[in-house]
C-alpha cells in the first residue's frame, strides 16, 4: 500500500509533458505488442490457408486501426488523467464568478501545470474577492456616514429655528436682555460652525474613522451649557422633561467640541426614544476624563440589547428605528475611542437604561 502511494504521488508530480511522453511510451509498447501478435496470427493464416491473398491486406488494415486505436485510447486517457478535472474546476469556477459569487474555494491536488493554473486561479479569486470586499465595505461605510450625517444635522437646525423663532417673538417686544440676546447668536453661531464643519467633513470623509479630531480648549461651565440647549430641544421634541447634573469643578478641558456634541446627542435621542417622560443628564469630570451618563425613566435594553446595542445597524425594538438607522451609539462608540475614551451601556438599578460616554481630555485647572 506504501509503495502504491509513492508511485500515485511520483504520478502526480509528472509535468504535461513527461505525463505525455510516459502515456506515448506505454502506448507504443503496447500497440507494438498488439502488432506483434498481428503478425503471428497473419502468420498462422498463411500456412493453415492455400489461398493468402487476403492476408496482407488484412493484415495492413489491423495494424492501421490498432495504430489508430492506440492513438484515440492515448489522447483519451491523457485527458481523463490530467485535463478533465482541472477543465471542469476552472469551468465551474468561471461560471460562479461571471455570477458574482465568490464565495467558493477551488483546489487540484496535483503539482503540474494545471495545478499551478488552477492555484493561480484561486489567488485571483482570492484577490478579487478581498478587492470586492473592500469596495463593498467602502461603500457600506459612504452609507452610513451619509446616514450619520443626516440624522445629526436635525439637532442643530433644530436649536437654530428654537433660538430664531425665540428672537423674533421677544426681542421686538424687548423681553430679552442684552445678555441673552448674546448668549442665543453665540449658540447659534456655534451651531453654524457646526454646520459648515459637516459640509466639509462630507466631502472628504470616506469612513467613521476618517472624521478628524480638531482638539479645542473649552471650559467646563460653557460646554455643559451648550450640551444642556441641544438636549433641552431634543427633550422638547419628544415631549419629555429634561435634567441635568454636574460634579465638577470649573476648569478647561482640551476635547473637539462638536464631536463631543454628536456623541451627546445622540444618546440623549436615544434614551429620548426610549423614555418614558424624563430623560437625565450627569456630567462628571475627573482625572483627565469627562464621563457623561445620560438615563431614562422607561423600560430599560433587553438582554439582546445590551449586548448588541452598540453595534452598527442594530436597530432593536425601537419605533422610530427608522429615524437613527441603527446608528446611533455605534456612531458613540467609534467618537470615543477617537478620544481615548469608551462608551459603556447598562440597566440603571431603579429600571430604565444608561449609557455613559468617557471622553479622555486633558484638564487644565
Amino acid at each position: 500500500m506504501a509503495k502504491f502511494m509513492t508511485r500515485l504521488l511520483f504520478l502526480k508530480r509528472l509535468s504535461l509533458l513527461q505525463s505525455f511522453m510516459l502515456l506515448c511510451v506505454v502506448t507504443l509498447i503496447a500497440v507494438l505488442a498488439v502488432i506483434t501478435m498481428e503478425f503471428a496470427w497473419a502468420e498462422n493464416l498463411r500456412l493453415r490457408f492455400e489461398e493468402t491473398d487476403w492476408v496482407m491486406p488484412s493484415l495492413v488494415t489491423a495494424v492501421l486501426l490498432t495504430v489508430a486505436t492506440g492513438i484515440v485510447t492515448m489522447a483519451v486517457l491523457f485527458y481523463r488523467w490530467k485535463l478533465k478535472r482541472p477543465l471542469e474546476l476552472l469551468k465551474r469556477a468561471s461560471k460562479n464568478i461571471s455570477a458574482n459569487d465568490l464565495d467558493f474555494r477551488i483546489s487540484y491536488d496535483s503539482q503540474d501545470e494545471m495545478g499551478e493554473l488552477i492555484a493561480l486561479f484561486e489567488n485571483m479569486r482570492s484577490q478579487l474577492e478581498k478587492n470586492l470586499k473592500t469596495l463593498w465595505r467602502s461603500v457600506e461605510e459612504r452609507k452610513q456616514i451619509n446616514a450619520i450625517f443626516a440624522h445629526d444635522l436635525r439637532t442643530p437646525l433644530s436649536v437654530l429655528k428654537g433660538n430664531a423663532e425665540l428672537l423674533s417673538t421677544y426681542l421686538p417686544e424687548k423681553k430679552l436682555s442684552e445678555e441673552k440676546v448674546l448668549d442665543l447668536i453665540h449658540t447659534m453661531n456655534l451651531h453654524i460652525l457646526r454646520l459648515e464643519s459637516y459640509a466639509e467633513a462630507m466631502n472628504s470623509i470616506q469612513r467613521l474613522e476618517d472624521v478628524p479630531l480638531n482638539i479645542q480648549s473649552m471650559d467646563t461651565i460653557s460646554l455643559t451649557a451648550l450640551l444642556d440647549g441641544s438636549a433641552e430641544q431634543i427633550a422638547k421634541q419628544f415631549g419629555i422633561r429634561f435634567v441635568s447634573s454636574v460634579e465638577y469643578d470649573n476648569a478647561s478641558v482640551h476635547v473637539d467640541p462638536y464631536l463631543v456634541m454628536q456623541i451627546f446627542e445622540n444618546i440623549v435621542a436615544n434614551g429620548a426614544r426610549y423614555a418614558t417622560s424624563q430623560v437625565n443628564v450627569h456630567y462628571d469630570v475627573q482625572g483627565g476624563i469627562m464621563k457623561i451618563t445620560v438615563s431614562e425613566d422607561g423600560t430599560g435594553f433587553s438582554d439582546e440589547a445590551l449586548s448588541k446595542a452598540i453595534l452598527p445597524f442594530y436597530r432593536g425594538e425601537v419605533w422610530d428605528a427608522s429615524e437613527h438607522r441603527g446608528l446611533g451609539l455605534y456612531v458613540c462608540k467609534v467618537f470615543c475611542e477617537k478620544h481615548e475614551g469608551s462608551l459603556q451601556i447598562a440597566n440603571g438599578p431603579n429600571g430604565g437604561g444608561s449609557v455613559t460616554a468617557s471622553i479622555g481630555t486633558q484638564v487644565d485647572k
